[in-house]
């Protein structure tokens, strides 16, 4: 199974830290699971690839989604600060 799922900005800076901060997920797969996630312009992109069961894709995708939503609250709170 492959997910490609793409998230979109107002700007090129949000969408690196976004990516930034997700992007320790790529490490941490085990060798049946790829996760994969870059910025490109305003745009950040995730490609999931999975040989297991579909509820470890599901669970993946659910993960990442949670991840980019902390990052996402944690950038609007750091962005009022200054």
């Amino acid at each position: 199974m492959e997910a490609e799922i793409t998230l979109k900005y107002d700007d090129a800076k949000d969408a690196e830290a976004v990516a930034k901060a997700v992007s320790p997920d790529n490490f941490k797969a085990p060798p049946s699971l790829s996760i994969e996630t870059t910025s490109k312009g305003n745009n950040v992109v995730t490609y999931i690839r999975c040989r297991r069961k579909i509820p470890t894709f599901i669970a993946t995708i659910d993960d990442l989604l949670f991840c980019v939503s902390i990052a996402e609250k944690t950038l609007q709170t750091a962005k009022k600060l200054k």
